[in-house]
């Protein structure tokens, strides 16, 4: 998580009543959100869900004019303000301690897990280099995947200039596509700048992804836990927040210094 997290709110016009009925309830939903991630001790996202949800609520006490009401906003805005601050710091402690952990369970069927979604938060400018654990990168759907996770790294925010990626050979009738298709990732993310290096174990078996910036994610299928869609013309098909998931784990730590392989 980057440090430094600021509560300012969007420049507004002083709308009145009209803007508050419309910015209120979102504010209230968000906030009320970053409570029940807070209580489930989900540390990470409910410190976004506070930030959002403050904004969104300062937004509202500039539109306000009733002065009763924006005292009522200010002491909300102060509590959940003081709260997030101590998440930070718990957080920010935890990561220095190297003691941080945060498990996210992705139920059968849940759907809002792209990598977009599950990455995002470890993700930003100082991330530069990127490990890749899997085993099971052989079939054409997990190619795929890992092309689709080669392409939310090359899109920011974060500066990646290399990936390296530890698979396990396929011994089977496989092995030339699993050595042309990953050629051809690693020439594609050539033209980018980027860097890709590709070694295989025949006793890999844990599944992990790390991150320079020392973010080291843990899903339990790897990056293998979307299912198939329905059908060519479903939703979900390219947009992988609405594709169903596998049931799975993802486990969040940081370490002072990450491993290389």
């Amino acid at each position: 998580m980057p440090a430094g997290c600021c509560f300012q709110p969007a420049p507004m016009s002083q709308a009145g009543p009209g803007a508050v009925a419309a910015l209120e309830p979102p504010a209230v939903a968000t906030l009320k959100r970053a409570v029940e991630l807070d209580s489930a001790s989900r540390f990470q996202e409910s410190l976004v869900c506070y930030q959002e949800g403050i904004d969104l609520l300062l937004r509202v006490l500039k539109a306000t004019k009733d002065e009763t009401k924006k005292a009522h906003y200010r002491h909300k805005i102060s509590d959940y303000m003081e709260r997030a601050e101590a998440i930070k710091k718990y957080i920010e402690k935890e990561r220095e301690d190297g003691k941080y952990h945060q498990q996210i369970k992705i139920e059968e069927n849940a759907t809002g897990f792209s990598y977009e979604k599950v990455f995002q938060d470890y993700l930003n400018e100082t991330v530069t280099e990127v490990w890749v654990e899997d085993p099971y990168i052989r079939h054409v759907h997990q190619f795929y995947n890992f092309l689709r996770f080669c392409e939310m790294l090359v899109k920011g925010p974060c500066k990646v200039k290399t990936i390296h990626l530890l698979t396990s050979y396929d011994e089977g009738s496989g092995k030339s596509q699993q050595t042309n298709s990953l050629e051809e990732i690693k020439q594609s993310l050539k033209n980018y700048g980027v860097t890709l290096n590709v070694s295989f174990s025949s006793s890999i078996h844990d599944r992990e992804i790390r991150f320079n910036n020392g973010w080291m994610i843990k899903i339990g299928r790897g990056l293998d836990y979307f299912k198939k869609p329905q059908g060519r013309f479903c939703l979900g098909y390219c947009d992988f927040d609405l594709r169903p998931c596998h049931e799975t784990t993802v486990d969040v730590f940081h370490t002072k210094h990450t491993k290389k392989t």
